[in-house]
């Protein structure tokens, strides 16, 4: 019998470097199990009260109470599950309403709620770029893009991070005929930068491409009325398809499409991911719903958030550790770390001083850098960030990170 090939033999330098990580006596950073959650800010980790500074829960909707309200009564109401696709018996009254938020939140005509956020981007982007059309992408962009790309076996051109003149040059270069579609995000999740969409726009319509615009780290908390970047910068009306999540200032989980391109509802009908899942628990897409029509009147906690995060930001360079921003372009602070190694160490640290943030490593980092990504909450007291810099400076002088 012909010896067979271990599959998993590819992952050997991952288990490797894992093990050798493991092996330095460091708790493994990426296994945490939360015990008990008491707020969007405060759980217990390892029988000890920590401060979460890890956790997307931008708008801190995850205890409100009227959130809370809504899924328990769609749980009473509806039960636990649909049991269905969307395009079968799993489009529930709870479904529709969840959408008409997230028309109103946007006003824009249509919307499609996805059973993840992931998905809204595999099944948008798979859909409506395939085979001999081109995706234009921030070489940076989330994995959930490129996953969209390759499942729709479009042409893949990137571009250097946040650069508007080599997005123009790869734009010029492809066949004036073809199917574009440049796919950017509004905030980067890694680093917490934001994209220069106003220049990014303009130049994709000038050369005849459809824009989609990722706005899952900024939905909830930038632009007047917390619809993300593309509102900030004055360009939302110029963007062809806004994809997001619920699984950050929604406080739950789902993903979705906005568009007021007269063609989308046909997509209910022929993109995949939409078609071949069951539909999201009616107790989510109330919890969702809910909470959207909440943050189109967030202005006071949005407000409170950018507070919380300059104070962060400023204070984390003046403790004298890098940052992956000049000045604060979001609710996401990255605090660069010299190699995995001491990541790991420095995390440990912090979570022994009961403080949680999410240690990032290559490659879902750029440039190979390994970071402490911190994501503030609107729910975070002041008193708790003054604690927070606390904590890091205890722990960074631990770690000998900083001096």
């Amino acid at each position: 019998m012909e010896k067979m090939t271990d599959l998993f033999s590819k992952f050997d330098p991952l288990i490797q470097q894992r093990e050798d990580l493991l092996a330095t006596g460091v708790t493994d950073p990426f296994s945490l199990v939360m015990e008990k959650v008491i707020s969007p800010t405060v759980a217990i980790c390892n029988g000890r009260e920590t401060i979460l500074l890890g956790t997307y829960n931008y708008m801190g909707m995850t205890f409100d109470d009227d959130v809370i309200a809504a899924g328990k009564e769609a749980l009473d109401r509806f039960g636990s599950g649909t049991t269905g696709s969307r395009v079968l018996n799993g489009t529930y009254q709870g479904h529709r309403e969840c959408e008409d938020a997230l028309k109103e939140f946007y006003a824009m005509d249509h919307a499609m709620v996805f059973s993840t956020g992931y998905q809204a981007n595999l099944g948008i982007i798979s859909t409506i770029a395939g085979k001999g059309d081109y995706v234009i992408l921030d070489i940076d962009s989330h994995a959930s893009i490129y996953d969209g790309c390759a499942m729709g076996n479009a042409e893949i051109v990137a571009f250097r991070h946040n650069d508007v003149e080599a997005l123009e040059k790869r734009l010029k270069r492809l066949p004036p005929e073809a199917g574009k579609l440049v796919v950017l995000e509004g905030v980067y999740s890694m680093l917490g930068d934001i994209a220069p969409l106003k220049e990014m726009i303009r130049v994709s319509k000038e050369n005849g491409a459809m824009v989609l615009v990722d706005e899952a780290h900024s939905m909830g908390f930038i632009g007047e009325h917390g619809r993300g970047v593309a509102e900030a910068q004055g360009v939302i009306d110029d963007v062809d398809f806004i994809i997001g999540t619920f699984s950050k200032s929604v406080g739950t989980v789902g993903g979705f499409c906005v568009s007021n391109h007269p063609k989308f509802e046909i997509l209910r009908l022929v993109c995949r991911p939409y078609v071949f899942t069951a539909s999201l628990p009616p107790s989510v897409v109330a919890t969702a719903a809910t909470s959207i029509r909440k943050l189109m009147h967030g202005s006071n906690k949005r407000a409170h958030l950018w507070e919380n995060s300059k104070t962060l930001h400023k204070g984390l360079r003046d403790l004298g550790f890098t940052l992956g921003t000049e000045e604060p372009q979001s609710a996401i602070i990255a605090v660069i770390m010299p190699d995995l190694e001491r990541g790991a160490m420095m995390w440990e640290a912090l979570l022994e001083e009961g403080l949680y943030v999410n240690l990032a490593r290559p490659p879902a980092t750029p440039a190979g850098m390994t970071l402490l990504r911190c994501s503030l909450c609107a729910e975070h007291s002041s008193e708790q960030v003054t604690e927070i810099l606390a904590r890091f400076e205890r722990a960074g002088k631990r770690a000998r990170i900083i001096g």
